[in-house]
C-alpha cells in the first residue's frame, strides 16, 4: 500500500467494518487546500447504511467520529460528512465542497 492512500484506505476499511454501508464514497479533497502535494488531510465522506435509520445527523456524525478517532487525532484535519439512511438516499443531494479560502489560496 502506498503512503499516498494509506489514510483513505484506513478510513474506508473502518467505515465498512463498522457500518456495512450500502453506499460509501470517500473523496480526498486535500488538493483543494493549502497543503503539500499528495496530502491526506481533507476528506469528504458520503455514507449510506441501515444503521442510520431513525438516528439524527448529529448522532450519526458522533458515531463516525468515534470510529475514526485515531485518524481525526492525527492526519485528518477536516472531514465533511454526508450521512443518509437508505430511504433518504433515494432522494439525496450531496453538495459539492466549497473552495478553500484559507492559507495561500485566500484572495485579498
Amino acid at each position: 500500500m502506498s503512503d499516498f492512500t494509506k489514510v483513505q484506505r484506513a478510513v474506508e476499511q473502518k467505515l465498512k467494518d463498522e457500518f456495512s454501508p450500502t453506499h460509501l464514497e470517500i473523496l480526498n479533497e486535500s488538493h483543494m487546500h493549502s497543503v503539500p502535494p499528495n496530502s491526506e488531510t481533507h476528506f469528504k465522506v458520503t455514507l449510506v447504511c441501515d444503521a442510520f435509520d431513525g438516528i439524527r445527523q448529529v448522532k450519526r456524525h458522533q458515531l463516525i467520529y468515534k470510529v475514526l478517532s485515531e485518524e481525526l487525532a492525527g492526519p485528518i484535519h477536516a472531514l465533511a460528512l454526508h450521512t443518509f439512511d437508505n430511504a433518504q438516499w433515494q432522494s439525496a443531494n450531496v453538495p459539492d465542497s466549497p473552495n478553500c479560502l484559507g492559507g495561500s489560496k485566500f484572495d485579498k
